[in-house]
């Protein structure tokens, strides 16, 4: 993988997403496509991107019974993504199923199984009043990366912040990717656990995800550089 970030491709068309590659001159850069893309277009957007060379994070988020995440893991695993997600609070018998699926349904490599522990979009008030976890964010983070772990999977979708504790917990083997990524001089938007590169390097993340800090600047060519520079050089 040349770079190892991610770019969003939070985009509703797969010719809005192809035009924003060529365009801006970011053919075959590690992509990641979510919900919104995937839903529409599908494998045929899959097998463009990998056609063009991009490394893929299958962003999906899978959370439902495990026989039903097991068969639909079993049919990503052909589409030749490198990653794919669940959340870990589906639990280990669902994280299992989806690492089964994949296993079975891979032709060639099997992706990487990761788990969502919190989502970056969640602070501390959410989670104790809206979904009522009596427990600091950080813990609750640390528990599910725990879970994740026991479960066998790859490792897990987190904040850069909480980076430290999940590789002093699961190891330094143990994957960490951390959205809710921003330049310096980009909002916030609806995330709210964000750090900049360099702070996630120096917090030993392993793979970064940027959006809008790329997708929506006035330059994306540019902006996908100053990341480059900042996770090189600091």
């Amino acid at each position: 993988m040349k770079q190892p970030f991610f770019v969003a491709l939070d985009f509703r068309t797969a010719q809005e997403a192809q035009d924003f590659i060529t365009q801006h001159q970011l053919e075959g850069v590690p992509v990641k496509v979510g919900m919104e893309l995937f839903y529409r277009e599908g494998r045929t957007m899959i097998d463009w991107l990998r056609a063009h060379g991009h490394p893929i994070f299958l962003d999906l988020k899978l959370h439902d019974i495990p026989t039903t995440v097991e068969k639909a893991m079993f049919n990503l695993a052909d589409l030749g993504v490198d990653i794919v997600n669940v959340h870990a609070a589906g639990g280990t018998k669902m994280i299992q199923a989806a690492k089964r699926g994949l296993a079975a349904g891979a032709k060639t490599k099997i992706p990487k199984l990761i788990a969502v522990t919190v989502l970056t979009s969640m602070d501390q008030f959410t989670l104790e009043n809206e979904l009522y976890v009596k427990q600091p964010l950080e813990e609750a983070v640390k528990r599910l990366a725990l879970l994740t772990k026991e479960s066998e999977a790859d490792g897990v979708v987190c904040s850069a912040h909480e980076v430290p504790i999940i590789k002093e917990t699961c190891g330094e083997d143990f994957l960490t990717v951390t959205p809710g990524i921003r330049l310096l001089d980009s909002s916030k938007d609806d995330q709210q656990r964000v750090a900049t590169p360099q702070l996630a390097k120096q917090l030993g993340a392993d793979y970064l995800v940027i959006g809008r800090s790329i997708t929506q600047a006035a330059n994306p060519k540019e902006n996908y550089q100053r990341v480059t520079e900042e996770w090189n050089n600091g």
